[in-house]
């Protein structure tokens, strides 16, 4: 059976999405036509710091991913911080508390360009949940208004436009939706899967991801299964040798620094560098 020339189109709106520039303002479609080569470039947000956010975007960071489930972001916080970032030009992912409806349309609503949704199962698992980051029919999303349509009145094609450039991606992080995976994928709703590795490498009996050769043969399969449907996969990518996998694996989107991690990288190197000097704390 051939397939639907509709889906097609959409497949190739949200890669394009994902990879496109980040010169955009706040009300702008992120769907751009054209592909580059090399994958986008971002960092993630788990406590609220709009300092953080101005550097991310002065240094170049095509993207920001705010992590509500493992963070201490508050809803004022995200419907402060997502507009801002979108104002400075970043692609903006929240990473929902769980999988819950409320989470996923609250995160929309207040002007993200889509959610990561952690702890996916099975397939009937993911299909009622990423139900909730598109309008019906394609979903269940509820319609809230405001900042979705700039505080006016919804166009008639507000809803369709909407469903198709508003991102879903479900994680990647249990055996279960490993396993399913083919079938997620298929999902119309769902526009690509974010990689959890950790959580991935717990739950396929693992323990402590550590990036071996099992752990790569998983990614592959996620990255070869998305190819053959021409979906997006982003991975967080902390080391060089996960970032060049990644990149050479067809990865559309790298997170290569996360807030604390980098603030105590930052630290650690002035102390260093003033202890170099003959200095002692």
């Amino acid at each position: 059976m051939s397939a639907d020339p509709a889906l097609q189109l959409r497949h190739r709106l949200v890669a394009s999405a994902v990879h496109g520039p980040t010169a955009r303002r706040p009300s702008e479609s992120i769907v751009i036509q054209k592909k580059p080569s090399t994958p986008k470039i971002g960092c993630w947000l788990a406590a609220p710091d709009t300092v953080f956010i101005e550097i991310a975007a002065d240094l170049g960071y095509d993207m920001l991913v705010l992590d509500v489930e493992h963070g201490t972001l508050s809803l004022a916080d995200l419907d402060r911080l997502i507009p801002l970032a979108r104002a400075l030009g970043l692609q903006v992912l929240v990473k929902v508390t769980g999988p819950q409806g409320e989470a996923i349309q609250q995160a929309l609503d207040f002007g993200a360009h889509g959610v990561v949704i952690p702890h996916i199962g099975d397939i009937g698992h993911a299909r009622t949940v990423c139900a909730a980051s598109k309008y019906p029919l394609l979903g269940t999303r509820s319609y809230a208004g405001a900042r979705s349509v700039r505080y006016g009145v919804p166009d008639d094609a507000y809803f369709e436009r909407d469903n198709r450039e508003t991102l879903c991606f479900p994680m990647v992080e249990t055996a279960d939706a490993l396993r399913d995976l083919e079938a997620i994928l298929a999902l119309p709703m769902v526009d690509g899967v974010f990689v959890g590795p950790s959580d991935l490498s717990l739950t396929r009996g693992r323990g402590r991801y550590r990036f071996t050769d099992a752990d790569r043969d998983d990614l592959r399969l996620v990255a070869r299964l998305c190819a053959d449907v021409g979906k997006p996969w982003i991975m967080p990518a902390w080391r060089d040798a996960e970032r060049a996998f990644a990149a050479s694996a067809g990865a559309a989107s790298l997170i290569v620094a996360e807030q604390q991690a980098a603030l105590h990288d930052g630290l650690s190197a002035h102390l260093l560098s003033a202890r170099s000097t003959g200095l002692r704390t």
